[in-house]
């Protein structure tokens, strides 16, 4: 392989592998210092978190929350939704339980029902626009056997030249170890 197309090809595979990487940790290695990423699929928080957008979350204490925090939290078991606090509501036979009325920044009016402290997720930290449409994408099938084979295949760039190499030839004898040779 001649000495410039090398250069490119390393080059090249240098800035996928390093992409690739970039991209797993966001996905993925975020979650060693405690956030949680999650898509934003509906846009009841524009233009604050745009639809597509990745929002990561952080683990938060809900009795420091107060009206105007943004929280992500379940409606139900397969359900997250982000919305500001629009009011505090402190439960009535249990001291220790808070509840919270919610609203999307998009939205005309709070949602209906209140949020128990204990399905509160966390607060978002922050977003990244049109990441979400990815991870999305990727998590499920066709998109996840593409992003194996993707990788799959930035891998096997990555190594291929290393199979066209010459190999080494053996040192011609001459009588000499090379090995002992103190020259």
């Amino acid at each position: 392989m001649p000495k410039a197309l090398k250069k490119a090809w390393d080059i090249i595979t240098t800035i996928l592998v390093i992409a690739v990487v970039v991209f797993v940790i966001l996905l993925a290695g975020v979650r060693l210092v405690g956030l949680k990423p999650y898509a934003v699929l509906s846009g009841s928080m524009e233009p604050e978190y745009p639809v597509g957008s990745l929002l990561y979350v952080k683990n938060v204490d809900t009795n420091k929350l107060k009206v105007g925090d943004d929280i992500t939290f379940m409606l139900d078991e397969d359900t997250l939704a982000t919305h500001r606090i629009v009011e505090v509501v402190p439960d009535g036979e249990d001291s220790s339980v808070v509840r919270f009325r919610t609203q999307g920044i998009a939205n005309e009016y709070a949602d209906s029902a209140l949020v128990h402290s204990k399905n509160v997720v966390g607060k978002p930290v922050f977003d990244i626009p049109y990441f979400g449409y990815v991870s999305s994408y990727i998590q499920n099938p066709p998109g996840l056997y593409i992003a194996i084979a993707g990788g799959v295949i930035i891998l096997a760039l990555a190594f291929l030249p290393d199979l066209f190499k010459d190999k080494p030839k053996k040192a011609e004898s001459s009588g000499e170890n090379p090995e002992t040779h103190l020259g």
